[in-house]
Formats: structure tokens, sequence, C-alpha cells
């Protein structure tokens, strides 16, 4: 008789046992109970390497959330690879993260051509590549590549709204165009010209670089030639700033368009100059430390305390490093999510039920909304203008 009562007590035992205690815990390479080890790959050389500060920010994020206690009690292992924006090598760095660090997930990798050149392969391998940096369109497709998710909004939409703050301002302009000769730049490209619509005969002449290109200045003596009076600089930081002085020192003074990838005061203004950056018009959707009317908002207050806390050398001008704390805030909230799920189906299914997200940083009335069938988390930014000291919102808040 005992030995018939000991199974029966064995089941009874288990079915009072509570719910959390009978959850299992599951992991794929990259998880366990102590530790995520997140992959990111950055130019921290190169013609990018503007952008390596990024990579900096996030890993002193991570390290303050390891200080913290870490993520559901698990530390983030942080693996970083410097690819030099050079698409072969992110390649290399992707499969070594992959194959043999075993990583949960690739986060923020940069750049449109780098990112281009891993896409299928993060997507047969089955294994997140979460975040990129970079506003291409085509991050937004979970039907075809369901383990790529953008962050930032689309290059596309971005420059639709130029386009229509054009045809509204500056009916007749006569517009010349700088792009960089890759899906980045041609991405921007197709919006500005889906943007003007019939108008496109506007575009009065286009010119492109190479990210090999030592400087754009002869293209830039080319696009002042035109005669155009209004000028979209769809380029990347070190080129920006090359393009701005060199616009500001021939003596063309066009209504200048500057894309958001490319407006830090930090980064691209300063090595331009101030004086002669005034007037530029670009995008934004973060708040911009620099501008007087946030230098107060708590989350300012909060960014410039780890700052000065974690990555004391980073420039607090540089609109990169408050890039990178919050869009490390966005996946320090995905890994949140996942509990003790943390499998990279998982990641992928919690990256995509953000609601009404707004992580600190974010302007007001911009948050993140995600689902299985959209994969674009912001969609929303506002129109600013440098005044020579920092930049100013002129506009409402446009987009979804």
């Amino acid at each position: 008789m005992k030995h018939v009562l000991a199974p029966v007590a064995a089941v009874l035992a288990l079915s009072l046992a509570s719910p959390l205690a009978l959850a299992q815990k599951k992991y794929d390479a990259g998880a366990s109970d102590t530790e995520i080890k997140v992959g990111h790959i950055n130019p921290y050389s190169g013609p990018a390497s503007a952008y390596g500060t990024i990579g900096k920010t996030i890993g002193a994020y991570f390290k303050k959330i390891n200080d913290e206690g870490g993520i559901n009690k698990r530390k983030i292992n942080f693996l970083t690879q410097d690819d030099g924006y050079s698409p072969p090598k992110t390649v290399e760095m992707a499969r070594k993260l992959v194959e043999q660090d075993q990583v949960l997930l690739i986060f923020q990798s940069l750049g449109t051509p780098p990112n281009s050149a891993i896409h299928k392969y993060m997507n047969a391998k089955k294994v997140p590549q979460l975040f990129v940096a970079t506003g291409a369109t085509k991050w937004n497709d979970p039907k075809n590549f369901p383990w790529t998710m953008g962050w930032q909004p689309n290059y596309q939409d971005e420059a639709h709204i130029y386009a229509q703050h054009i045809l509204k301002t500056k009916p007749n302009a006569k517009i010349a165009v700088l792009y960089q000769n890759d899906d980045y730049g041609k991405d921007y490209l197709k919006g500005f010209k889906d943007g003007l619509g019939a108008k496109t005969s506007m575009i009065v002449k286009e010119v492109s670089y190479e990210v090999t290109d030592p400087t754009v200045d002869s293209q830039m003596v080319q696009l002042q030639a035109s005669g155009a009076d209004t000028f979209f600089n769809i380029t990347t930081p070190k080129f920006a700033a090359q393009a701005i002085r060199k616009a500001f020192d021939s003596g063309w003074k066009p209504v200048h368009y500057l894309n958001n990838v490319s407006a830090s005061i930090g980064s691209v203004l300063t090595p331009a100059g101030l004086d002669k950056s005034v007037g530029l018009i670009s995008t934004q959707y973060l708040m911009d430390p620099t501008d007087q009317a946030f230098v107060n908002d708590p989350a300012v207050v909060t960014w410039t305390a780890f700052m000065k806390k974690y990555y004391p050398e980073g420039d607090l001008t540089d609109a990169s490093n408050f890039y990178g704390w919050v869009v490390a805030q966005t996946m320090v909230q995905v890994l949140k999510q996942c509990g003790d799920n943390l499998t990279h189906e998982n990641v992928m299914k919690q990256a995509a039920s953000l609601k009404d997200y707004a992580p600190m940083g974010m302007l007001p009335g911009i948050k993140m909304n995600t689902s299985a069938t959209d994969y674009a988390p912001i969609q929303s930014v506002r129109l600013i203008q440098f005044d020579g000291k920092q930049w100013k919102g002129f506009s409402e808040v446009m987009g979804k």
C-alpha cells in the first residue's frame, strides 16, 4: 500500500506547487542563469569612426545595469567588434559572434551596407539582428526577414518630410543632392524623390561619393555650379562636416537640409564650424541635451550624470552619445520582458511587443510601438534648425 501512495503523494505535491515554481527556464546559446551575451558590431575605425562612440556609450550603460544587479539577476556580457564600416569585415565579425562566441543576439550593428552584408546570414541562423543602427526601409520586413528589426525612423520617411517642406516653403526651388553611393544614400534619395512626386524635375543636379573618397570637395564644386538654391546633404559625419564647410567657404548659401544621422553638434557641426552651420535644417526624435529647452529635463539630467560616472571621456555635445543611451534602454527593456525565457524566438517576440514604450530621452509625444507585422519602432520626427549654438524645433511632431 505504501508503494501505491508514494506516486499519488508526488502527483498531489506537484499539483499544489505554485505556477512560478513549475515555470521552466528556457535558454538558447548566449544565455544562462547568470549571463546574457549581447554581440555588437561598430566602426571604431575607418570612414565612419565618428559613430564608434555609440558602442562605447552602450557598453557604459550595460556596465551600469550590471552594477545595479543586471537583468533578472543576469549580467550582460557585451561583446563588441570593430568592422571599420567594411561589409566583408562585418560578415567576419558576425560569424565570430554567432558561431564562436555564441551570443544570444547581435544588437545595434551599425550602417546600411554592413547590416545588408549579414542580413541573410542572421536570418538563416535565426539569431536576432536587433535594433540595427541604420534607418534603411528594408529592416521593416518581418515576413521575409523575421530576425531583423530596425530602431530609428526610416530614411525614406525622413527624406519625404524634407521634400514636403521644400514644396511648401520654396515651390520653385532648384535642388542639388549629394549622396553616399550605397544602399543608405540611395534609400534617402528614393524617399526624397517620392516626396517630391511629380516635381522631381526640381532636382537640377545629383552627385554621389564613395566612402573611400578622401573628400567631397569636387562634388560640392559641381553642385554649386548647377545654380541650385537648395541642397539635400545625404552624408555620414566625416563627409557631412566637409560638405558644410565647403559650401560656406565657397560662398554657396543654399537652403541646406542635413540628414538626421549627421546632425550631431559634437561630431559634425563643430568640426565643420558652428558659424558655418547656421541655418541647417534636419529632423529630431530624441531630446537634444545641448538645447536649453531640455537641459533641466529629468532625462537629460539623468543622462549627464550617467555620462560623468560611466563614460567621463564622452562628449556631452555629441548626439551619438545620447542616442546610444536611449537605444540601450530599449534593449534592456526587451530583455526584461523576456523574463526567464531567453530564447532567440522570445527575444524577437518581445521586441515585436512594444506598446507605447517611451524610454528616457525621447521627444515628448513620440513613443515606440511594434507588432508581429510592424518592425519599425519609431515613426515620428520633428523638423529642427541650427541657430549657431543649438538645434531649435520649429514643427509639430510628424508621422505616426
